[in-house]
């Protein structure tokens, strides 16, 4: 199952609800990233020589990562893909890395969202410093004030690329290099869509009625 749609959409969020609902894995690949620099493996080290340069990752590490990853034990009996593809070169490139492993992409799920809806997400995001967990200043805040649900940490960032500028500058480049695969996925039958803008419980629900529908 790949989740494709606008930064802030809720992918993320979404991506590990459907992991948990149906104990399968969940690649995100600002993840599989982050855990690849710090195993300091080959890849790993490509990929922080290239982040540390404010480059981009080229799909052949970022292919690689995902190769590595779906070998894993939970992701036998399927995988959900977050943040990948992102390109029609990455979505191609994934098909021949399935192919060869005897899999393929059962469902692609849009999860549509206005962007004003997004950057009023986006701007109100903050996560713990210590175990990543996100929140909203609006729509998730922390059980107890200043207290990470999941760690019990105490301090909280920003993400500096989260202001209302850097936002519209990342969602022109999902409409114009992302958005673009959507047809792609279209043409063999396996796009659907769901409403982003609706509450996350609500995205939840159209997420699993699709699943029902594909299973």
């Amino acid at each position: 199952m790949i989740l494709i749609g606008p930064p802030g959409a809720g992918k993320g969020t979404q991506a590990s609800r459907i992991e948990e609902f149906l104990s399968i894995g969940n690649l995100s690949t600002g993840a599989l990233l982050r855990d690849a620099i710090a195993s300091n493996s080959k890849l790993g080290k490509q990929a922080k020589a290239l982040v540390e340069a404010g480059n981009f990752v080229p799909d052949d590490v970022i292919i690689g990562l995902v190769s590595a990853r779906i070998e894993e034990p939970d992701c036998e009996n399927g995988f959900i893909l977050d943040g990948f593809p992102r390109t029609s070169g990455q979505a191609e490139a994934l098909d021949r890395l399935l192919e060869k492993r005897g899999k393929k992409v059962d469902v692609v799920v849009e999860i549509k969202t206005e962007d004003d809806v997004v950057v009023e997400r986006i701007n109100g995001r903050f996560a713990c410093k210590t175990c990543g967990e996100g929140y909203h200043k609006a729509f998730k805040v922390p059980a107890e004030d200043g207290v990470c649900d999941n760690c019990g940490g105490t301090e909280f960032e920003q993400r500096a690329d989260d202001s209302e500028e850097k936002i519209r500058t990342r969602l022109a480049l999902y409409h114009e290099q992302t958005a673009p695969i959507l047809p792609y996925y279209e043409s063999r039958g396996i796009l659907r869509s769901v409403d982003g803008t609706k509450d996350l419980d609500d995205v939840t629900e159209q997420l699993k009625e699709v699943l029902a529908a594909v299973n």
